[in-house]
């Protein structure tokens, strides 16, 4: 029943029919991370584009509430009107992410260096539970949001405790001015340099990002514009390389956040790191043919693009997810999921939703 005739829902209540609808179901988005929905094929698919639509938007709160299927650059272009913004930086905006498939798939983009993860702005979720109930848990403004933090459990859940059907998150003003340097990298030290050095400043950096293949790392500021300039130049001071204009760091950050250095096609893998693994990892993805790389959250993060028809080398030391692609979904190691099992048990005993493994 996995074929391109799966369910579509628009409401919350039919998302509820149509988990008790079959044994075993998957609620899935616009597809941009096409792995982590790779599931078997007696798994039916609930289609939530049709899902959407802002329910609240509150500015003086700095809360908004979306349904699961609502396109991220919509609630990105809602809450930009008034300033405001998501500082975790949600991946695949243009290519049609939806706000509960950015949460399945727990993955934030550069303003995760400073700001923290998708888990630190969740609110709230109403969602379908594996006995086809809907249910809520947490609230709609932060100050309502108490008791025990089931939201957060869905962070990166890949739709497996439960069917999402709305979402609540809080957000940031948006910053006045920003500033992004061009500050190069001669070789993997020197990265690895820029990233453990960077962090412990004063400089407050809203991102620090880096292309290995270009020898550069991506340093963006935020703030006054004054104190943007001589925040600029101590960096200078201590590392050669050059500001961007607005439109050159626009044009930048889009391509950070739609993966446009990687491969057209092929696999596409978020491998969890530590700065000083930056330099194995690295290592590692030379042995592959044509693989590209790139190094995100000063060193927290890194991803690997291989050509179609490329295949993952063997030794990947580190956590990993694939988020394109035919290999397997957990490609690196894993600690034992304590933790999710149980949660998993509680929302789903039966197993109606695929476990994290499939």
């Amino acid at each position: 029943m996995n074929t391109d005739k799966d369910m579509v829902v628009t409401t919350p209540e039919e998302l509820a029919e149509a988990v008790q609808s079959a044994p075993r179901v998957l609620a899935v988005g616009a597809g941009t991370k096409p792995r982590l929905s790779a599931v078997a094929s007696d798994v039916v698919k609930i289609s939530t584009v049709k899902l959407s639509g802002i329910v609240e938007y509150e500015p003086s709160e700095f809360t908004f509430t979306a349904l699961a299927g609502t396109p991220v650059k919509d609630i990105a272009a809602a809450l930009a009107e008034r300033g405001q913004y998501l500082p975790f930086d949600p991946l695949l905006v243009d290519a049609g992410a939806t706000i509960g498939g950015t949460v399945a798939a727990g993955l934030g983009g550069p303003g995760r260096f400073r700001f923290g993860g998708l888990r630190d702005f969740i609110v709230g979720v109403r969602f379908v539970d594996g006995g086809g109930r809907l249910m809520r848990m947490g609230g709609k403004v932060v100050k309502n949001a108490a008791g025990f933090d089931l939201p957060k459990f869905f962070v990166g859940s890949l739709g497996r405790f439960g069917a999402l059907a709305e979402v609540t998150f809080k957000v940031f003003p948006r910053a006045v001015t920003t500033r992004t340097l061009r500050l190069g990298a001669v070789d993997t030290a020197a990265m690895t340099t820029i990233f453990t050095e960077a962090a412990g400043q004063r400089w407050e950096l809203d991102a620090l990002e880096a292309w290995p293949a270009e020898g550069v790392v991506y340093a963006r500021l935020a703030g006054p514009a004054a104190a943007l300039d001589v925040l600029a130049a101590e960096i200078f001071s201590r590392w050669p390389g050059a500001a961007l204009t607005d439109d050159e760091a626009s044009r930048c950050w889009n391509g950070v956040r739609e993966f446009a250095w990687a491969h057209d096609g092929g696999e596409l893998v978020k491998v969890a790191l530590v700065p000083g693994a930056v330099a194995g990892f690295l290592s590692w993805t030379q042995t592959m043919a044509g693989a590209r790389t790139w190094v995100g959250l000063g060193g927290n993060v890194g991803f690997i693009s291989l050509p179609r028809g490329g295949t993952l080398a063997d030794g990947l030391a580190w956590p990993a997810m694939t988020l394109r692609g035919g290999g397997a979904l957990w490609p690196g190691k894993r600690a034992d999921a304590k933790v999710y099992r149980a949660v998993k048990a509680a929302l789903d005993p039966q197993g109606r939703f695929p476990s994290i493994e499939d």
